[in-house]
């Protein structure tokens, strides 16, 4: 449940929220929505947290340090090909240079140099695409093992941008994304805590401001991966 909890901390690093008026407009599917969210959580507690335990324990810091980095510079192939699509060339040209310096002088991307030499690290999706092209978010949609979403976020998370999806062999590409999965899962134990009350409606308005706040690029003021 990373998404789940990652946008949990962004509302409370003061991503607004959806008023209490809105809840029926934007989550007309919340008996169904609960159920699948509640299966999520099960999910995670049973399966995905204890491995995220096990190989935060089995791994040294500047193991988990490269390993993080290793796949957010990966995941820098899709945010540039994301500001190209949203005419954000400058940013797009910042995303190019972090790559290309990442990938040589930063050894395949195991070191972050392109942030010491003060090259912003973006976070773009097809999803905040398709929000600044004027796609409607449409209704509140939660998906068994992908968590949180909307109908247009849910949707263009298929859209074939992540890097990863190349590599050869399949199991090779497999290994990667659960690593990649159980690394981001482990950054998150220290902000668990700070999710209070119902958990379905924190997340829910949790992740909808975020992505309001993506959409309108306010959300890089308040988000920082580094604090993962």
């Amino acid at each position: 449940m990373i998404k789940v909890l990652c946008m949990a901390v962004l509302m409370l690093l003061s991503v607004q929220s959806v008023s209490a008026d809105e809840h029926v407009n934007i989550d007309p599917l919340e008996p169904l929505n609960r159920k699948v969210h509640n299966f999520n959580m099960a999910f995670d507690a049973l399966v995905f947290k204890p491995l995220a335990y096990g190989y935060k324990a089995a791994t040294p810091d500047f193991v988990e340090a490269g390993v993080g980095n290793f796949f957010s510079n990966i995941g820098d192939v899709g945010v540039l090909i994301n500001n190209l699509l949203q005419l954000k060339f400058d940013d797009a040209a910042v995303d190019f240079a972090r790559i290309t310096f990442n990938t040589t002088i930063g050894l395949g991307g195991l070191i972050d140099v392109s942030s010491v030499m003060g090259l912003e690290k973006h976070h773009e999706d097809f999803g905040q695409t398709l929000g600044v092209w004027g796609v409607p978010a449409g209704p509140y949609l939660v998906l068994p093992f992908f968590g949180p979403g909307s109908a247009r976020d849910s949707s263009a998370s298929f859209v074939p941008l992540d890097a990863w999806m190349t590599v050869t062999p399949p199991k090779t590409r497999n290994i990667g994304y659960m690593t990649r999965l159980v690394d981001n899962r482990a950054k998150l134990f220290k902000f668990e805590s700070l999710i209070s009350g119902d958990n379905y409606i924190f997340i829910r308005d949790a992740y909808l401001g975020a992505r309001q706040q993506a959409v309108t690029d306010g959300i890089d003021e308040v988000f920082n991966e580094d604090d993962f």
